[in-house]
């Protein structure tokens, strides 16, 4: 089962099955993150905001809107070390249909909410692996100097119609390792 690994080295993110329900959901779960790093023998918690603001112009191109958005910004730690700045960007009608503008999302987190308001995400999402400077925020929380490239995780989440019902941007810290999967046949 995919999971991520923690060791004195660091973290594996396993993308293989990390957002299939039943992992998503494992022990009421609130997300992947919690269920897999439980899984991992971390233990997992997050701090959790949530308002209304403007996308950056890339996710808002994504989502196809103008505007505020739903921005739920969490800082997910293992135990007391912080791992990964996680900044989601939902249209406010899919929030506001999902009932995700409350810091506790329930079993299984917003992709979850989501399917059960009609916005299934289906059998896969898009993720780009990408680096990016750390502004002087993330350099501050993540304990890395500013400008140091970060391995960044950005998740599109469609629906069957094409719709972008959420993009999720995952900054990571030091010492991870990303695991996919491809298809060779």
């Amino acid at each position: 089962m995919a999971q991520n690994t923690i060791g004195e080295t660091g973290i594996v993110r396993d993308a293989r099955n990390r957002y299939r329900t039943e992992n998503r959901e494992a022990g009421g779960a609130r997300g992947a993150y919690e269920s897999e790093t439980r899984r991992g023998g971390g233990t997992p918690r997050a701090e959790v905001t949530v308002a209304r603001a403007e996308a950056p112009a890339d996710v808002a191109e994504l989502l196809g809107v103008e505007g505020p958005v739903v921005v739920r910004a969490r800082r997910m730690f293992d135990g007391e070390r912080l791992v990964q700045l996680a900044d989601t960007w939902i249209p406010v009608d899919v929030a506001e249909a999902a009932g995700i503008e409350q810091v506790d999302t329930g079993a299984g987190g917003i992709i979850s909410r989501m399917r059960e308001a009609g916005y299934d995400q289906g059998a896969e999402a898009v993720e780009d692996v990408d680096q990016r400077p750390a502004t002087a925020d993330q350099a501050e929380a993540l304990s890395v100097e500013e400008g140091e490239l970060l391995l960044t995780v950005t998740h599109i989440g469609r629906t069957a119609e094409g719709r972008v019902v959420e993009v999720t941007r995952h900054t990571l810290g030091r010492g991870w390792t990303l695991r996919y999967a491809a298809p060779l046949g």
